[in-house]
């Protein structure tokens, strides 16, 4: 086929697509991009069974082997190769970069990451790696949406809600979750919910999630039928969940970034894999079941079967001692959240939505088996460990709706509303007094580049001063005198004139109003130079600076204009005019429906 006969389809199927209108266009590109981030849900889940079962096949998984423990090391080697060699980008934090790229890059993703976060989470996860797949598949299902809208020549607002579709549309096909693949955009992608956004996330969703039955059976992460339904009286347990579950998710947060930390202070990648996989290697040896995602685990700790966190480990022959078992369960909530970010910061390829649930559900369980031991208190401890999982969700990525149906869909009932609601809501209010930013928002909180759902700070966010530089202000030299200073004014369209040396150094500001009194003094021409004239700003605001700091200083100053630097060099002025201007219409794009 030559690249005419591919092309020139392409071209009559946009010519069509955009007879149809805005609002048509979108629902029939949401329906294909839920039906392609479906496809890729099934593709990562079917690749990941049979690449573990292969891996299985060829390395005996059991406690003698000592090849089994090195099997993550491995897997983050051919990452970090494929990720340095072929792919040439940071695959790293995916929900993180899909928000950056709605924030600062106009809602455009990659095209590789359509398939390449596919592939290193593959990698990684087939090999063991401690990471989920689910951020990676989200990434994958967000540049989908992004790439869509791009060929079609979208603009910014419907770009950014195909990105909600093929993230909702992935999220609903790994976990056969519609709803929570929904309220996954709304919470964790912060996208509006309205009237013209909220069709498009469901035909996504529940496309993708159609398709991912089709082509993976019925069966989901969990298979779990509620046994001992929920009673009042078990409500302050659910509370103290909540509470539990809250401190819990502060310590994986806080842990995760001071992980990430100590990585980054390495510059070489090897030397990160090394160090990486050596105390990751360990770990898996003490504690076997924090080897790869580790749904295993939870379904056993879900079918009552608590001896299975010994399986493969040296301490099998302990595992009827319940203070062993109370031990090792807490152990494995601590040191989940570590291996997690060791396999992320020795360059490995994953998210912390598996992570999240494995922590909730083992420290639910945790908590149950301490309360069963009193006398007074039966409690299930599989609900326990289910609900867990929603707290520390809710916690981690404050998105206690999600959590609550998600837990809900996928164990195919609603019988344990009530405390999954409880629960997520303390959770939530808990680590909101500590955090208030999830393991996702955080980095981009600190750089102000974090898009909320307040829509004056969101295009806030959007704005940057490279967008409101001014440059057609005539500059002066110190050096200069007042004649040569009174023919620029004759010139010039501003009545301010910034001073900068000859390497461009910006040294100050004369205003009209300052040269007034003398610049019809003809006798003064030569004998006034512009330094004697000039004036420091009230303030000076830097190219990179965040437009918050910016609109903050023309508060306190009450300036109307203010000079902009880039490294101590003149660039322009800002004013609030341009501000309000660039404000106001991007305002009516954002809130456009």
């Amino acid at each position: 086929m030559t690249k005419r006969e591919f092309v020139l389809p392409l071209l009559k199927l946009w010519v069509r697509f955009r007879r149809l209108g805005e609002k048509n266009t979108t629902l029939i590109l949401s329906f294909v991009v839920g039906l392609i981030s479906g496809l890729a849900g099934v593709l990562l889940k079917n690749t990941l069974h049979h690449f573990r079962n292969l891996i299985a096949g060829v390395v005996p998984m059991d406690s003698t082997n000592a090849l089994y423990f090195g099997l993550p090391a491995i897997g983050i080697l051919f990452t970090i190769l494929f990720v340095r060699y072929i792919v040439n980008d940071d695959l790293s934090h995916g929900v993180t970069k899909v928000l950056y790229s709605i924030s600062r890059q106009g809602s455009r993703i990659k095209p590789h990451n359509m398939i390449s976060s596919i592939i290193g989470s593959i990698l990684t996860i087939g090999f063991g790696g401690s990471v989920g797949a689910e951020a990676p598949i989200a990434y994958s299902g967000s540049a989908i949406g992004s790439n869509i809208g791009k060929f079609f020549r979208l603009n910014y607002q419907t770009r950014t809600l195909l990105i909600g579709c093929g993230a909702a549309g992935a999220i609903a096909s790994i976990f056969k979750a519609p709803i929570a693949g929904i309220i996954f955009t709304l919470e964790v992608l912060m996208l509006d919910l309205t009237t013209a956004s909220i069709v498009p996330l469901l035909i996504s969703a529940v496309t993708a999630s159609t398709v991912s039955y089709f082509l993976m059976g019925r069966n989901v992460v969990f298979a779990y039928e509620v046994v001992r339904p929920f009673t009042l009286h078990n409500i302050p347990w659910f509370i103290l969940l909540g509470i539990f579950s809250g401190f819990v998710s502060l310590y994986f947060i806080r842990t995760t970034f001071t992980v990430e930390r100590l990585f980054k202070k390495t510059r070489s990648p090897y030397k990160r894999w090394f160090f990486g996989s050596l105390v990751l290697g360990i770990l898996i040896f003490i504690f076997p079941p924090l080897f790869g995602e580790g749904y295993d685990v939870l379904q056993a700790l879900l079918d009552g079967r608590s001896s299975y966190i010994f399986h493969n480990s040296p301490l099998l022959q302990f595992q009827d001692n319940i203070w062993l078992i109370l031990t090792s369960l807490f152990f494995l909530v601590a040191f989940k959240a570590i291996a997690s970010s060791i396999t992320n910061g020795a360059g490995g390829v994953g998210g912390i939505f598996a992570p999240a649930l494995f922590i909730g559900g083992v420290s639910g369980f945790f908590l149950a088996r301490i309360l069963n031991l009193f006398d007074f208190i039966n409690i299930s401890e599989s609900n326990f460990a289910l609900v867990g999982m929603a707290g520390a969700m809710a916690g981690i990525m404050h998105a206690p709706f999600m959590a609550i149906f998600l837990i809900a869909e996928i164990t195919g009932g609603y019988a344990l509303f009530i405390p999954l609601m409880i629960t997520s809501t303390i959770a939530f209010l808990t680590i909101m007094y500590f955090e208030p930013h999830s393991v996702y928002t955080k980095r981009l909180a600190q750089r102000g580049e974090l898009i909320t759902h307040h829509k004056d700070k969101a295009v806030l966010t959007l704005l940057s001063v490279k967008k409101v530089i001014e440059r057609d202000f005539i500059p002066v030299r110190p050096t200069e005198t007042l004649g040569n200073l009174v023919k620029k004014v004759s010139q010039s369209k501003r009545n301010i004139f910034p001073v900068i040396t000859d390497d461009f150094k910006f040294v100050g500001v004369v205003s009209l109003d300052d040269i007034r009194p003398v610049m019809f003094d003809t006798s003064q021409y030569d004998a006034i130079k512009v330094q004697e004239l000039m004036n420091i700003p009230p303030e000076i605001i830097n190219i990179n600076d965040h437009m918050e700091d910016v609109m903050k200083k023309f508060e306190y100053t009450k300036a109307w204009n203010l000079p902009v630097v880039d490294g101590g060099k003149y660039v322009g002025f800002v004013s609030k005019s341009k501000i309000f201007s660039v404000y106001r219409n991007l305002l009516i794009q954002f809130s456009k429906e």
